[in-house]
């Protein structure tokens, strides 16, 4: 087995859901469908959004439960990516703050799926 690279959301409105991560990431989708999309992050990370009343087996549809983590290398830079999403109205469910993990800030997608962005602390607690 391989390192995971790879996280599927599901979205009510595929499409407003694509059109936020390609806004949010500043990429168009490599794959587009009516059902299904695919966005590839620099390095390699992959998300994929296959619209929820599609999915086989049936899913639960609850969201904000779990996160998808974004690391940043430094402090600065979760700030500046912390302002280019409220510029974007990305919706920020917690402002820049230190926690004991590191500075973080937390935003959600129109569907409420949890986004954290990070720079990992020198000595985590």
């Amino acid at each position: 087995m391989k390192p995971a690279n790879f996280v599927l959301l599901h979205p009510a409105d595929l499409s407003a859901s694509a059109a936020f991560y390609q806004r949010l990431f500043g990429l168009a989708a490599v794959e587009h469908s009516p059902t299904f999309a695919m966005f590839v992050l620099p390095g390699g990370f992959r998300l994929g959004l296959w619209k929820a009343d599609c999915v086989s087996p049936k899913t639960s549809g609850q969201t904000g439960a779990s996160e998808i983590v974004f690391t940043c290398d430094g402090d600065a830079e979760v700030e500046a990516v912390h302002a280019d999403w409220r510029a974007k109205g990305v919706s920020i469910l917690q402002t820049p703050e230190t926690m004991d993990f590191g500075h973080t800030f937390t935003a959600e997608d129109p569907d409420g799926h949890r986004l954290r962005v990070y720079h990992v602390a020198a000595n985590p607690a």
